[in-house]
């Protein structure tokens, strides 16, 4: 049986390997051994705080929506009580928009509520 060298697929391997780790400091993007570890670390990064981005953005909306509500005198709980005995069903997305874009129309939605 013939001999396979197999220098080309270890250069292919690594060359992807680089490119996706472009960017990085220090020896995590020149040596393959630690490029490979910075980049699976990183990956598990990315896959949690995808996760984590959308808890971030559901308070980010809570914290607009109360700012919103404190000059009309009104408090984020008690707002969300009122629209849940109104059947008022807006998400807290729309609300924070509203909120943030469009005043008017939040304030119009808070006195329709009280």
């Amino acid at each position: 049986m013939t001999r396979i060298k197999r220098g080309i697929l270890a250069q292919k391997k690594h060359k992807k390997l680089k490119k996706s780790v472009k960017g990085f400091r220090t020896t995590r993007r020149k040596s393959v051994k630690l490029a490979r570890q910075a980049l699976m670390k990183s990956m598990s990064y990315a896959y949690h705080d995808r996760k984590k981005k959308k808890t971030v953005m559901r308070s980010l909306w809570i914290v607009r929506i109360n700012a919103a509500l404190q000059p009309m005198g009104l408090s984020y709980g008690k707002f969300m009580n009122q629209l849940k005995l109104n059947k008022v069903e807006v998400d807290r997305k729309i609300l924070a928009q509203l909120a943030h874009q469009h005043p008017e129309a939040f304030s119009a939605l808070v006195a329709k509520l009280k």
